[in-house]
């Protein structure tokens, strides 16, 4: 009886609608754009149509849905059936208080009317307006569309109010915006009149990616609401907050402000990423970006379907089109900025703690990590140096030789950085606190309701925040960074407590109880109304930490961020816990930051919160060698976590993680070069490399460097086996890589020929499972303590041939450190080919950064027989050797300059496998075939 009923209710519904077709739940007409607009009246809570002819008959039509596709018509409050009906909207309660509303909008629910569009230099204009007003107070009754074709694969929509000055946040200077050649677009867009909503279509299928004619367009001074429906429900993006990788869209929310908050479910943390990204079918993708700062609450919904909430601003809306995931982040960045080229030494290792006391203190830890042979690049302190706790002071007793200890590390190699949190003391003796007695005249601060400085309360007591929107405080900013710069020549900074954190609600004199504080809505997760904006420091500190003399390329890491930081810093994910739980979750963050344009992103290794394990330490600092920027940071209060505090088992298997990694830095180091140059990702979710795959749309436990490496940590306790995914083709184990003396142990000596399955792969505690992707060729080094060391070391390549026996690498290398290498066209950028039995460089680009290093060895996996000899430059090799049961071939060249190597065309490194029976070599054992040879000084050539 109930599908009968259903279907009499779909036949009376197309009898009463003949002019409609459904789609995707909305109503599109099919008669121009001369929608007849729906006749409702104005009750006291709102709109509330007229009683028609269908009566109660035509009611129960149009509230008859799933309850999944129920669009809530009562966010803003909780409202009773009769408060519900006044709205207009239907009232039908449900089993249970989770899960689909009670009240919610009709399939018709009057709206904005859309009037022509007109032509304009950069796309069509069109005005909206309503007849009536909402239910919602200061209604909005006329809006401003503006249609942008920015790009074949880029759609701009914005929805504002003409009359009235709203806060738009502006785009990079240097973003074009421009109107596409309609034929090259990837989608079409239909737009419904009355009420108003569009759909955007992907061209090559019809499949509909947008569709807001599903419930209405609300537009009032402190809150705006546009709801569509969703293609997939493999929905990624939307930070920060602590989330798989695919977002929970069963009735769920997710809050976009800035909060000083520890990562844990269901709450808003540092950041706001307006931005998501939907897997298709068929490997095609597709994202959205919301450009708006203001609080934002994103609803999520079965059907599958999202409605935006933001409490101020406009709705400006793009839409990327892909086809595929990685050109829809790259799409993204091209909006908002590609990240800036971080400096080569901040890839090391990095070493914090909440609790290095004094510059005595902070020696002994850097020099207890070099005895203890653990590569250490960058030194840092917490709030422990500052002088009570301000901010561009330190501390006369405990960190007086602070600028001596800094130079120290410099003669060593090494680099320095310190916190610098943006809330300024405001208690100190006039005269005795230079950045506060000069914001004080050039009236940097932010005032309150009365015009008086808001004074709330963070680490050193009542503290002032900086008004950034300012001019002049970003020039006080910058005065202050030059002159503590000029005292401490510190190497980067390392901006906390920037959401802004206040230990107070507003201020230490409360807030005003108005509009502000206390909008119309708030989303469902926690905010304080009182935010202020400090991403502009990021430019400024990138702008002038490299005076008065020096050209070096600066260091920011933040905690807070929003959309384009990655243009201006890294970020890690905060005040993490010493768990397992954490420690899986840490993956997901990481790769959310990824697509948000942030390649340069870690969490604090083995935790920031609480006491750590032996154990988790050594899973974290493995799982923590492959995040783009590696950081152990501890609270004062834990238990110490320094690598070499623990037993030497675990040391040896830190030592091993620490090692790998600065082996791969120069690999990494081109990753982050492409993402600076072409918007490509660095740690990257399998979807992105595989979108075709349908194994690979939901793991988030495993994770790739760029498209050639497979990291698939150990993320539970007392594990030593891994289901380990591995995507289709062949995969090599990154524990037949030897470096330059052939030691290491071939823990998983065969490749993996995978169609797409999990594989069960042993996980000692000593051993984290990469694996090399068949066609790759990786360029590595040998290792250091520092990277001051290893960028002189010799270089040598891993090949990881396909079937069809090629392989393709590249090289990215400059001095790593200077400003805009690659726009000045100061770098080497040199190409490595395998294929027909040989592997060759060509050197698109030349600079001399490579004179005087060596390439020191090779590695091929994959060759199907035993080479009967190795030529380079046409001169034989001695020293290689072949295993037969893991079809590698490695080969030593200390002797080969890398210039001379690579770095000209026609004198091509060659590994030449003439494919003849194993005769003449030595044979160390059963299929395994040696050629001893001589390890001459690096830098030497031989003939």
């Amino acid at each position: 009886c109930s599908i009968l009923a259903s279907l009499c209710r779909l036949l009376q519904t197309c009898y009463l609608n003949p002019n409609k077709t459904k789609v995707h739940g909305g109503l599109v007409d099919n008669n121009d754009n001369t929608a007849k607009p729906h006749s409702n009246s104005v009750g006291t809570g709102g709109v509330r149509p007229e009683n028609s002819q269908d009566g109660d008959v035509s009611r129960d039509i149009k509230c008859t849905m799933a309850p999944e596709s129920r669009f809530d018509c009562a966010k803003d409050r909780l409202l009773s059936q009769r408060e519900c009906e006044e709205r207009g909207c239907c009232y039908a309660p449900l089993p249970g208080a989770e899960g689909p509303p009670w009240c919610f909008y009709p399939s018709v629910y009057p709206g904005y009317k859309m009037g022509p569009f007109t032509p304009t230099t950069r796309g069509q204009t069109a005005t909206l307006t309503r007849a009536t007003p909402s239910y919602l107070p200061r209604d909005i009754s006329t809006l401003h569309l503006e249609v942008i074709e920015e790009a074949a694969g880029c759609l701009h929509l914005t929805l504002k109010d003409p009359s009235s000055q709203r806060y738009e946040v502006k785009l990079p200077g240097d973003v074009p915006q421009k109107k596409a050649d309609t034929l090259d677009a990837l989608y079409t867009t239909e737009y419904q009149s009355d009420p108003f909503g569009f759909i955007v279509r992907r061209k090559s299928n019809g499949r509909v990616i947008m569709n807001t004619t599903v419930a209405p367009l609300l537009f009032a001074d402190q809150y705006l609401q546009l709801s569509t429906s969703l293609a997939s429900s493999l929905v990624s993006g939307l930070g920060e907050h602590y989330t798989s990788l695919l977002l929970d869209l069963n009735w769920t929310s997710l809050t976009l402000w800035n909060r000083d908050m520890a990562p844990h479910a269901d709450a808003n943390l540092y950041g706001s990423h307006p931005f998501y990204i939907v897997q298709e079918e068929d490997g095609l993708a597709h994202g959205v970006f919301l450009l708006n700062s203001n609080a934002v609450e994103v609803m999520f919904q079965p059907t599958p379907a999202l409605t935006w909430v933001a409490i101020g601003g406009i709705l400006d809306l793009y839409v990327f089109m892909g086809p595929d995931p990685q050109s829809v982040t790259r799409q993204y960045l091209q909006v908002i900025g590609y990240p800036m080229m971080p400096p080569y030494w901040s890839l090391g290792f990095h070493l914090c703690r909440w609790g290095y006391t004094t510059t005595n203190t902070t020696r002994r830890v850097a020099q207890r990590m070099h005895n203890a042979k653990f590569p250490l690049d960058v030194q840092w302190n917490d709030l422990d140096y500052a002088n009570k706790r301000r901010v561009f002071t330190f501390d006369p007793w405990r960190f007086g030789d602070l600028p001596e200890m800094v130079e120290e590390f410099h003669k060593r190699g090494m680099k320095y950085i310190l916190i610098l949190d943006p809330g300024i003391s405001s208690t100190s003796p006039p005269g005795t606190y230079p950045p506060f007695d000069d914001g004080l005249k050039r009236d940097v601060f932010i005032k309150n309701a009365t015009g008086h400085i808001l004074i709330g309360k963070v680490w050193p007591g009542p503290t002032a925040f900086p008004d950034f929107t300012n001019p002049e405080t970003r020039q006080w900013w910058e005065d202050c960074i030059r002159d503590f710069h000029s005292k401490v020549p510190v190497d980067g900074l390392w901006i906390d407590m920037n959401e802004p954190a206040n230990f107070v609600q507003g201020s230490v004199e409360g807030c005003p109880d108005g509009d502000l504080e206390h909008p119309p809505y708030t989303p469902s997760e926690h905010i304080n109304i009182i935010r202020f904006t400090f991403l502009i420091s990021f430019y400024t500190f990138n702008k002038n930490i490299n005076v008065p003399k020096t050209l070096h390329r600066p260091f920011v890491l933040s905690r807070s961020s929003f959309s384009s930081i990655g243009r201006f810093s890294g970020v890690w994910t905060g005040d993490v816990r010493s768990d397992w739980e954490q420690l899986r979750y840490s993956i997901p963050a990481v790769l959310q930051f990824s697509l948000f344009g942030v390649p340069l992103v870690g969490a604090d290794i083995c935790g920031f919160g609480g006491n750590t394990t032996e154990e988790l330490c050594v899973r974290w600092m493995q799982l923590g060698a492959f995040y783009p920027f590696m950081r152990n940071h501890n609270d004062q209060q834990n238990a110490p976590q320094e690598p070499y505090i623990f037993g030497q088992k675990a040391q040896a298997a830190m030592r091993s993680a620490l090692n790998l990694r600065y082996s791969l830095l120069p690999f990494l180091y081109t990753l982050l070069h492409h993402a600076h140059t072409a918007a490509d990702t660095v740690a990257r979710p399998l979807f992105m490399e595989f979108p075709t795959d349908p194994n690979s749309q939901t793991i988030d436990r495993q994770f790739l460097w760029g498209s050639s490496l497979l990291i698939s940590p150990v993320l539970e306790q007392g594990a030593e086996e891994l289901a380990a995914y591995l995507p289709p083709g062949t995969w090599y184990s990154m524990h037949n890589v030897s470096y330059l003396t052939m030691y290491h142990t071939l823990t998983n000596p065969l490749p993996f020929y995978s169609k797409g399955q999990y594989l069960l792969l042993p996980a000692p505690l000593d051993i984290i499972n990469v694996h090399v992707r068949e066609g790759h060729i990786i360029p590595q080094q040998e290792p250091a303590l520092m990277t001051t060391a290893s960028r002189r070391n010799p270089f040598f390549l891993t090949v990881a041939l396909s079937a069809g026996g090629w392989a393709r690498g590249d090289l990215f290398w400059d001095d790593g450190d200077s400003l805009d290498t690659f726009e000045m066209g100061n770098y080497c950028y040199v190409i490595f080919i395998a294929g027909q039995s040989q592997v060759v460089s060509d050197p698109l680009r030349l600079n001399g950064a490579l004179d005087g290093l060596v390439l020191g060895g090779l590695q091929v996996f994959g060759v199907p027989s035993p080479p009967l000899y190795v030529l380079a430059n046409g001169d034989k090799v001695r020293d290689f050797t072949y295993r037969s049961d893991t079809k590698v071939s490695s080969t030593l060249m200390s002797f080969c300059r890398f210039v001379s190597c690579v770095c000209l065309q026609f004198l091509l490194i060659m590994l030449l496998l003439c494919l003849s029976p194993l005769s003449g070599l030595d044979s160390d054992q059963p299929g395994f075939a040696h050629v001893r040879g001589v390890y001459s000084p690096m830098g030497s050539l031989m003939h």
